[in-house]
Formats: structure tokens, sequence, C-alpha cells
């Protein structure tokens, strides 16, 4: 939904989305980084984005994914909840410049609802949170898979416009996971949602150093697999840390003598 939206919202906002901008806030990045849903294998599209997003942000984009990709299961309701909200602000902040109202109006409500639904559904949330992710990794995957086949074989490329494919697989498997092995689908949601925010965090901050723009962007935009890869490894690796560790409730107390 929120692709679909910002997609809208970056067609009627004509050709000034195409060229780096100033400094935006936080939800206009959001819209315009997830306007597609295989983001990542777009990375000429998707520098100019990071580059407008403020240093503040990234380093809370690096630090939130740091400790979603070490710790994300121990946390996973707060996690969920913080999605939630931006995931719920976001589709409102690019519904209110589509029918071109208020738009922190519409994405504090839409924020505020969604986070509050959270709390008393959270295993569907989470849920939602798995499917969610697997659409993300499904459509990106099948871009940049698409993409290396199409050079091998000669052919002409055309994944990335059915990469809604690949995202609709991910969103069944992942979603259908999250009620069969719980604990495995939290750690993956917070593992590709950590290691995303703290990839695009990290390529946001070394974006804000001028002498090194131009040489980030010619390496992550130099091919179709390497800003996934960047993303994959991180997630693969707190995937493996958070399996790893004992399965003890959060709410867990220590029993008394």
């Amino acid at each position: 939904m929120l692709t679909f939206l910002a997609q809208a919202t970056t067609a009627t906002a004509g050709t000034t989305s195409a060229a780096p901008r100033s400094e935006e806030n936080l939800l206009q990045v959001i819209t315009s980084v997830f306007s597609r849903p295989d983001t990542l294998a777009h990375p000429d599209q998707l520098m100019p984005h990071l580059q407008s997003m403020s240093v503040i942000w990234a380093v809370v984009f690096l630090t939130a994914g740091l400790v979603c990709i070490l710790n994300g299961y121990k946390f996973y309701k707060p996690v969920t909840v913080v999605l939630a909200l931006l995931i719920g602000a976001s589709v409102g902040w690019a519904l209110g410049q589509r029918i071109q109202a208020e738009s922190y109006i519409t994405a504090g409500c839409l924020g505020a609802l969604l986070a509050a639904a959270c709390l008393p559904l959270m295993k569907y949330a989470v849920s939602i949170m798995g499917g969610l992710s697997g659409s993300f990794i499904g459509a990106n995957a099948w871009t940049a898979v698409g993409r290396l086949m199409a050079e091998g074989s000669g052919k002409v490329n055309n994944a990335a416009d059915t990469c809604w494919i690949g995202a609709l697989i991910g969103l069944v498997v992942f979603g259908m996971l999250a009620f069969i092995l719980f604990k495995l689908s939290v750690v993956l949601f917070t593992s590709v949602s950590g290691s995303t925010l703290a990839v695009l965090g990290a390529m946001a901050l070394l974006l804000q150093v001028p002498q090194w723009q131009s040489s980030v962007t010619r390496s992550m935009s130099s091919h179709t697999i390497v800003l996934p890869l960047l993303v994959l490894v991180p997630a693969v690796i707190g995937l493996i840390l958070q399996e790893s560790k004992p399965d003890v409730p959060a709410a867990a107390t220590p029993a008394k003598k």
C-alpha cells in the first residue's frame, strides 16, 4: 500500500525527485526510499533519497538496525510497535500528499492507529511484519536474480516489471511462517528490517561526506546485486546469532526459592 501511494506522490511531484534534493524530513525520505518494493535493486534511484536524509536520522537508523540485528527477538514487541508506527505514519504522509491534505495530521493519525492496534493483536502484527519482510525479500531477490540471469543469457531484462510476483510469494510464505514457527519468523523479520535500516543509515552517513559521494554512488550502482548483498549478509548473521541464543521469554522472572 505504501508503495502505490508513494509512487503516486512521486508522480505528482514531477521531475524534482530525480535530482539530488536538500535535506528532507524522515517521512519524505521513507516514502521516497520505499516507493517501490524492489528498491534495493535500483541503487541509482535510491542514492539521491539517502543523500537527503539528515545525519541524525542516519545515525538513528544505523543504531536501531544494529540493535534489531543483534537482539531483535528480545525486544520484538517494541520493535513491532515502532515499525507499525513508521509504516502507518509513512502511509498517512503519502496519503496526505495524494489528497492534498495536511500530511502531518494524516501521518500522525494512521501511525497512532496502527501502533495501538498492534498491542492487543501482537501475534497477528508479527505475522504481518513477517509477511512484509518476506515481500521485501522476494521483490528484491526477483529483480536482482532476474537481471543476473538476463545478463548471462543476453535477453532483455524485464524482472523489475514483474517484481510483484516475488513480493507475493514472499508475503505468503513468510506470513504463514509466523503461525508455524513463531520465533523464526520474529528473528527473520527483525534481522531483515534491522539489516535494511543499518545499511541505509550507513549509506546515508557516507553520502554526507562530499568527497565520498561520487565513489559511494558509483560503487553501489555498479551492479544490481551489490546493495541487496550488503543487506543480505548482516541479516543472515543476525539470524544466526539470534537463533543461537536460548529461547527465554522477555517477561520471564527468576523463580523464588
